[in-house]
């Protein structure tokens, strides 16, 4: 077979949320999209595959951990993060939410991250599947159009590395494998 010599193709993302853009654009989120926000910033978990899929039965707040079961995750390597307290103050948030939601409208709600209509029809406790225009317009509000949620996996790398986690601690917690 013919060698070929490939191109070299340097696609690395090089984006970052710096802390008051970070503040800017959950300011500008919808409230039922800011703590799927706040958790992405936090742990650095794909938004779509990884966070929007949790489940109340993923979240331990006794052991004060949040949970990726093995095949859920794009290297099929199950992960968990600890509970920071940010962490856990908006998990605790959210679980009230599910909870009060459930007992007004006689839902069980098992998405930690949903959708709330408010008037008990179907789409009530609904999970979030996607939320690209309403990002779009926040980041777009907040003066840092054009940004992807994507960039909270780094951003969340760094800011472990800052907080005084090794790199590859915090790579293992984020579930980067480069």
């Amino acid at each position: 077979r013919p060698d070929f010599e490939m191109l070299h193709i340097d696609n690395a993302r090089t984006g970052f949320f710096e802390p008051g853009q970070y503040r800017a654009v959950l300011k500008h989120l919808p409230e039922y999209l800011k703590p799927v926000a706040q958790v992405a910033y936090i742990t650095g978990w794909r938004t779509k595959s990884e966070l929007l899929t949790r489940q109340w039965r993923h979240a331990d707040f006794d052991a004060g951990w949040l949970r990726l079961d093995p095949g859920e995750t794009k290297n099929g390597e199950g992960r968990e993060f600890p509970f920071t307290p940010d962490l856990r103050a908006v998990l605790e948030a959210q679980r009230e939410r599910a909870r009060e939601i459930g007992r007004t409208h006689g839902i069980i709600i098992p998405w930690i991250f949903f959708h709330f209509v408010g008037d008990g029809r179907a789409a009530a406790g609904s999970r979030i599947k996607d939320f690209r225009g309403a990002w779009q317009q926040a980041c777009k509000d907040a003066g840092v159009p054009g940004r992807l949620v994507h960039d909270f996996r780094r951003t969340a790398v760094r800011n472990l590395e800052r907080a005084g986690v090794p790199r590859s601690a915090a790579m293992r917690l984020t579930g980067h494998k480069t």
